[in-house]
């Protein structure tokens, strides 16, 4: 019986811990916005911005020295692709880079005076490409119309010269060896088709941190002697009652942001979404515990409410590199591989791109869920010990 009525002490304190952090979830302000309005209305705006995928239109100025009826074809060519709006005709290179500089052009083409002649001799002609490289969508616009309309050119003129009597002998004058590209996984070749879905998780992992870190350091101003647990309240009496207490409050907002974000937002903004209901559960529950306890963690390293801003913000992007998103994995010196692996992030990214975008089954994604259940039990160990000293600190500064 004494055993019942100790566990049944421990799950009231647990229960009690639970609402007055639910509690305080409510009534301040900051940790509402980051708990709440962040992952709601974050990335709606990310989706928003990125939702026409690739880049149209992009302005190119033209340095046509050659002045005949090849150049214009060339340019009529370029112009007429959704990719390139040629915007200026410049009188000389120096005219067009002025343009550049002023970013009110983001490439430059460059087609010298013997552009005719050389072709007309037989000879090779050559057009010059300059790409605003600040931009990689803009150059990648650029350079590949560039690119794909001088291949056609080349192969009208070849056709011209070769002589053939049939449309059949011109299509293998003009290609004689055919490539079938196919686009695995990101069909349209949008940036946010590639991008988002590492971002959305991503912004699920630092919202629970900075809406746990800013908790903390409210509590830390609002009891005394700066203390992470209230001295004074006979409910936080166990370093894991604490750790359980809040973990259910950050666990109820932590799944439903996380089912927003995994399946609401990319069905909205129709990006690429192959997962099963199942499978992608069976990821976000590991990741989101992670997340939890890896921000319960952090959190009592922070002193004010500030810190935690300064300290999330600062490392969200380069995680987003860790991931192996945005860089290839393979290309990250093994150094930053390691750290990467501290991060629930690392693996819940790689986890949901795999489903999400390319279809992986739950057996196929099975080392990055063990390895968040790892996370999940460390950092649970971590922030147990962290809030056990916190909770001898209390003790130690209580009043008699």
């Amino acid at each position: 019986m004494s055993i019942f009525r100790k566990y049944k002490e421990h799950l009231a304190d647990v229960l009690y811990i639970w609402r007055q952090e639910l509690m305080q979830v409510i009534k301040d302000e900051g940790v509402l916005m980051f708990l709440v309005i962040v992952p709601l209305g974050y990335p709606l705006l990310y989706s928003w911005i990125y939702n026409n995928e690739t880049l149209r239109e992009t302005p190119v100025a033209v340095v046509d020295q050659s002045r005949s009826a090849l150049s214009r074809q060339f340019i009529h060519d370029c112009d007429a692709t959704p990719d390139v709006d040629i915007t200026y005709y410049a009188a000389d290179l120096d005219e067009a880079r002025s343009l550049v500089s002023r970013q009110l052009v983001k490439g430059i083409y460059l087609i010298p005076s013997d552009f005719a002649a050389r072709i007309n001799r037989g000879e090779q002609a050559t057009i010059s490409v300059y790409c605003d490289m600040s931009l990689m969508l803009a150059y990648k616009a650029v350079y590949q119309t560039a690119m794909i309309e001088a291949g056609r050119l080349g192969a009208g003129i070849n056709i011209k010269r070769a002589g053939n009597y049939t449309k059949r002998e011109d299509l293998i004058t003009a290609q004689p060896l055919a490539v079938d590209d196919v686009a695995m996984f990101n069909p349209s070749g949008g940036y946010g088709s590639c991008v988002l879905p590492a971002v959305l998780m991503l912004i699920l992992q630092q919202a629970i941190a900075l809406g746990i870190g800013m908790a903390a350091g409210t509590a830390r101003e609002r009891h005394r002697n700066g203390q992470l647990i209230p001295d004074d309240d006979p409910h936080y009496r166990g370093a894991y009652r604490i750790v359980i207490g809040k973990a259910l409050c950050y666990a109820m907002i932590g799944f439903i942001a996380a089912a927003y974000l995994a399946m609401a937002v990319p069905k909205m903004f129709s990006f690429p979404q192959l997962a099963d209901a199942r499978t992608l559960l069976l990821m976000l529950l590991p990741y989101t515990l992670a997340s939890i306890f890896f921000g319960m963690t952090v959190s009592c390293l922070v002193r004010y409410r500030e810190n935690v801003m300064l300290l999330m913000v600062f490392v969200s992007v380069p995680l987003l590199f860790l991931t192996g998103v945005s860089w290839p994995q393979s290309s990250i010196p093994g150094y930053w591989q390691g750290v990467s692996w501290l991060f629930p992030s690392t693996f819940g990214v790689r986890a949901f791109v795999r489903v999400n975008s390319m279809g992986a089954s739950f057996s196929q994604i099975l080392p990055e869920i063990r390895i968040l259940w790892i996370h999940v039990a460390a950092y649970l160990a971590l922030a147990c010990l962290v809030y056990r000293y916190q909770f001898r600190l209390a003790r130690r500064y209580a009043p008699a």
